[in-house]
């Protein structure tokens, strides 16, 4: 990615206990574990060089900690469009307990009963990439997986569906840029 182009660091919280056990999380404000406040101090290493123009991260405090211990809060403001995908009914309940409910769920096509659909979650998503491209320089965001996951396949004008395919650990680092201008994103 040439230089002069703005870069998207896209930092995932670190691990909570239901990220540990596979519980759908989404609006449950779980603070960090032990371990994932160290892989976020970590993660806050692995960023040491970079000096974004804007810090967003998400409401929940499992972002705003790993935000913190990554040393960026003290320039960080809250975007409530970075908040995780409601999860409705399903919230605190692993995929396999959902799927015995409802056979063959996926959240990414079925969305969640009394929490968000797909929709709903990418249009957040694409207000926050055009708030992004409208900034015009390297950004850091926190903000938790699903979201995450949308706002990639809408930043290379994918259906949010698509965000299925990409996976982020806890504490994960991945970058939103451009191949030769701004009209070519990729991750």
């Amino acid at each position: 990615m040439p230089e002069s182009l703005p870069l998207i660091y896209l930092a995932r919280h670190g691990e909570t206990v239901w990220s540990v056990s596979g519980q759908h999380t989404g609006r449950t404000d779980l603070p960090l574990t032990a371990q994932g406040e160290r892989h976020a101090r970590r993660l806050g290493e692995r960023l040491a060089g970079v000096r974004p123009a804007c810090v967003l991260t998400s409401p929940l405090e499992r972002a705003r900690r790993t935000c913190e211990l990554a040393a960026f809060s003290p320039v960080a403001s809250i975007d409530p469009d970075l908040v995780e995908w409601d999860d409705g009914a399903y919230e605190g309940k692993t995929p396999a307990e959902i799927r015995r409910e409802r056979p063959g769920w996926e959240i990414f096509r079925d969305g969640c009963p009394g929490g968000e659909s797909l929709a709903q979650v990418a249009a957040r998503a694409d207000r926050v990439v055009a708030h992004l491209r409208a900034i015009g320089a390297n950004v850091l965001v926190f903000s938790s997986g699903h979201l995450l996951r949308v706002l990639a396949a809408r930043w290379l004008g994918l259906d949010g569906a698509l965000g299925r395919y990409f996976f982020l650990e806890t504490a994960a680092l991945s970058i939103l840029g451009y191949q030769r201008d701004l009209t070519e994103p990729v991750i």
